[in-house]
């Protein structure tokens, strides 16, 4: 005769599932009826779009489309938004904003934001970003703004959401120790991620995640101004540094990063968390390091205030 489960086996089966799975986080008390959500969304979508008469030419009783929203170039906000503190954020609980739009306005906001401190303000208050509300918390960056070495990853993990810091789990530590093997602690480095939300059981961020988001990293660099930038891994290259290569074919190549008021040399390297993974690349990430340790020898220092 076979052993029947106890509730308490049944309920410890279906939670370890569900870690291997990668939901390791509660968001609610009870089940969402997503679908419910998107006809909500797409609804209030229609609700805001102006009526107006069918297009010329379009067949007699056919639904008529509502017109395509042009962004505004104007850093001010539609006053049907209602009022909101700095530019292109939306108001809480608000209908999510299509990517497209939301892309447009975080463009708008990060370019309007002077120091990486209002920067920072800036990302705490946009909602164009679906990540936000899945995330515990925003993950803004860590070490030395000032610093002349400036470090990007993809997005945050578990550790990072808990913590509201970047690389602060396993990798991180690996990361801290690769650093400290050419005389660099997070004192003297600045780390961020292309994305500051962590996705929902740490999933690659979607194409339209990482396209909101990109704007507010690219003013992150800027602002910053480091002498050397350093990408994590795949997803980060491609995303700054335009390459079309996986990883293990662009690291080690030293490429140029325009931030629009100079150009910084850029070098991609593997991510910690693929090196805990393939123990057999720390021999060319430790190469890279060797790069990155001279380039910063020669580089004359950039005053950075």
């Amino acid at each position: 005769m076979l052993p029947t489960l106890s509730d308490r086996d049944v309920l410890a089966e279906l939670l370890a599932f569900h870690l291997e799975a990668g939901v390791d986080v509660a968001l609610g008390e009870a089940p969402v009826d997503r679908f419910e959500e998107s006809a909500n969304e797409r609804a209030a979508i229609r609700a805001r779009a102006p009526a107006g008469p069918p297009p010329a030419g379009a067949a007699p009783g056919a639904p008529s489309r509502a017109p395509i929203a042009r962004p505004s170039t104007s850093p001010a906000l539609p006053a049907a938004r209602g009022p909101v503190a700095g530019p292109a954020i939306a108001s809480p609980g608000a209908a999510p904003l299509p990517p497209d739009i939301a892309a447009v306005e975080a463009r708008e906001a990060a370019a309007s934001a002077p120091t990486l401190e209002a920067l920072r303000e800036l990302l705490e208050r946009f909602e164009g970003c679906p990540l936000k509300h899945t995330a515990t918390r925003l993950v803004f960056a860590d070490g030395n703004p000032k610093a002349r070495l400036m470090l990007v990853g993809e997005a945050p993990g578990r550790d990072e959401d808990i913590e509201g810091k970047p690389f602060v789990g396993r990798s991180g530590k690996l990361l801290d120790r690769m650093l400290a093997a050419i005389g660099i602690n997070r004192e003297a480095a600045y780390i961020a991620n292309v994305v500051p939300w962590r996705p929902p059981g740490n999933r690659t961020p979607t194409p339209q995640e990482t396209a909101i988001c990109l704007p507010f990293i690219r003013r992150q660099i800027e602002l910053a101004d480091p002498d050397i930038l350093v990408c994590l891994g795949g997803p980060s290259a491609q995303t700054l540094l335009g390459i079309k290569d996986g990883i293990t074919k662009a690291r080690g190549r030293w490429m140029d990063y325009d931030t629009g008021t100079r150009t910084i040399p850029a070098l991609a390297t593997f991510h910690p968390a693929y090196l805990l993974r393939t123990p057999l690349g720390k021999r060319m990430a430790w190469r890279d390091m060797l790069a990155i340790e001279s380039r910063l020898k020669t580089l004359p220092a950039t005053p950075n205030v």
